[in-house]
């Protein structure tokens, strides 16, 4: 039976929610508060498809790895500090989140739902071209220390039926002949894969429309209570907090900022998309261009850039690159998004009333994207999710 869905949000999570609603027959209209050729969290991020980060941001040793990286104002990691009690009380559950239980509990829900979603990728691909690569995933480690713990990756990885292994620094080099990492070695992903994020957002619009939904750019619902649907998706990213409250639903979010450069006449051009893991930086071709990007800046806001911080993406890369000038990186346009971050490292999933929540997917977003709004879908129809959501439940911090 065809219902009246309303999605709000039209980054990679509600589109993907929009297209598979419209798609099994339901009218769709889509908000959004930005026009529809606004840079979007979904834009300018790396565009990876990684079945393989089973390990929520939540794990043991991550409070103590963030604090170190605060001491350094180029590194990949900042709380912007603020007199904000919701940010505090996010600090306080991240703390208290990081720890093998959530590990355990969060990795075979990732992967489910990372598998699904790239499964629903190769769909995709066979009519649409969004530059999808099916290469895998390099993490790139220059000191031992690192490389003994991507191993340890490695292994749960393979626990949970991943495919995974560790290379030497000769294998990094004959797995991708179009770079020379400075590296003492690393781990490959074989099943991950890569493409661009902004054809595959308009590939979304273009499915929807295809399907009779409609868009209601620069409009955002003031109270998503007075929308007239069967189903509501809120799926705002970072804003999904304010109006999950206005239905009476505590859903701890905080934005991630990330900041990613694309150089159209790189030096070097990888074949493999890479993770140069010390400098948490992400490295992907897109066709003849190349991005990098990363940080992760707690609290962050739009229309403001860290410019230290970015120069330590642009630092890094040629630190693990030597093959690249740092004068490539001059002049970049720099963009820059905000990513929704639960406390647990989990999305937000599930069905509250007529409220289906989908947010909270941190820097995943474009890879669970997909998965997302199969369920999402699901949810609407009345029908058993195809994977379970009880690791996402949008009520588990009520």
């Amino acid at each position: 039976m065809s219902k009246h869905v309303a999605v709000v949000g039209a980054g990679v999570i509600g589109l993907c929610a929009a297209a598979e609603a419209a798609e099994r027959g339901h009218q769709v209209v889509v908000y959004d508060r930005q026009p529809e050729d606004a840079e979007r969290c979904s834009t300018g991020n790396a565009g990876m498809v990684v079945p393989s980060h089973v390990i929520p941001l939540a794990a043991p040793g991550m409070v103590a790895l963030g604090m170190r990286m605060m001491l350094n104002p180029r590194g990949p990691f900042r709380i912007r500090p603020r007199l904000d009690l919701a940010q505090l009380r996010w600090m306080w559950q991240f703390m208290r989140s990081a720890n093998q239980r959530n590990v355990d509990l969060g990795g075979p829900a990732l992967r489910d739902l990372s598998l699904l979603s790239r499964k629903r990728y190769l769909e995709l691909a066979e009519t649409d071209d969004f530059g999808l690569v099916k290469r895998g995933l390099i993490m790139v480690c220059q000191r031992a220390e690192t490389l003994e713990e991507e191993r340890h990756t490695v292994e749960f990885a393979r626990k949970l039926g991943l495919s995974a292994e560790m290379l030497t620094d000769t294998e990094l080099g004959k797995l991708d002949p179009g770079v020379r990492y400075t590296a003492a070695g690393g781990a490959f992903f074989p099943d991950d894969c890569h493409l661009n994020p902004a054809a595959f957002l308009t590939s979304l619009r273009r499915r929807v429309r295809a399907a009779g939904g409609t868009f209601l750019y620069g409009e955002q619902p003031k109270d998503v209570r007075a929308i007239e649907a069967d189903h509501v998706v809120l799926a705002a990213g970072v804003w999904t907090r304010e109006l999950a409250g206005q239905i009476g639903l505590n859903l701890p979010l905080v934005s991630g900022k990330g900041y990613s450069m694309t150089l159209n006449q790189p030096p070097v051009l990888p074949e493999v998309c890479s993770i140069l893991v010390e400098g948490r930086v992400a490295v992907t071709p897109m066709g003849s261009t190349l991005r990098v990007g990363g940080t992760m800046e707690i609290g962050g806001s739009e229309g403001t850039i860290d410019w230290p911080r970015v120069d330590g993406i642009a630092d890094s890369f040629c630190r693990y690159v030597p093959a690249c000038p740092r004068s490539a990186f001059d002049d970049q346009p720099v963009w820059h998004g905000l990513r929704p971050c639960s406390p647990d490292g989990l999305p937000y999933i599930g069905l509250v009333d007529r409220y289906v929540i989908a947010a909270g997917h941190a820097m995943m977003g474009l890879s669970l994207g997909p998965a997302t709004g199969i369920v999402a879908a699901e949810l609407i129809d009345s029908r058993a999710p195809t994977v379970s959501l009880s690791a996402f439940d949008p009520r588990r911090f009520a």
